[in-house]
């Protein structure tokens, strides 16, 4: 039997003492907020804290867990070639505690944005669907399944 791949990320929904959402601009994805794939070997809180730092300049630390999503799609990359396999990401709360807004290799802008103007500029629905988990704070944390090709999908949603 061969072992199953799957990519593990991570994302930061990270906001301020004034209510804003930290969103950065990627080259692929458009308005996103910060986050990616877990390095081996290493645990999903540190790779969040790296992922923020390098996608955004910001440092923070992780409050707690909003949600664990699985995208079951199975897709082309951006190269048309390399075959993109199932994901498992995991969305946290974060508190910025210093650095400076920046970019990176993969992105082109970083702002913060107030809570209620988010939803215009994220893109794609994934992503919308995830901060609207985020924004429903019951307590509870939030688990989908779903696609995004060729369409978005929400297959599995409960909470636990």
């Amino acid at each position: 039997m061969a072992m199953p791949t799957h990519i593990v990320a991570v994302g930061g929904l990270v906001e301020d003492d004034n209510g804003n959402i930290l969103l950065v601009k990627t080259h692929h994805n458009g308005w996103v907020f910060p986050g990616g794939q877990v390095e081996a070997g290493e645990n999903l809180m540190d790779a969040l804290v790296r992922e923020v730092k390098e996608e955004s300049g910001m440092d923070v630390t992780v409050s707690h867990l909003v949600g664990v999503y699985s995208n079951t799609a199975q897709y082309k990359w951006h190269d048309g070639v390399t075959d993109i396999p199932t994901k498992v990401m995991f969305d946290f709360v974060c508190k910025p505690v210093g650095g400076k807004l920046s970019v990176s290799d993969e992105t082109t802008d970083s702002r913060w944005v107030a809570k209620d103007e988010v939803l215009d500029l994220l893109t794609g629905e994934a992503y919308h669907t995830r901060y609207l988990d985020y924004l429903n704070k019951d307590g509870q944390v939030h688990y989908k399944e779903y696609v995004t090709k060729p369409n978005f999908e929400v297959k599995v949603e409960r909470t636990v």
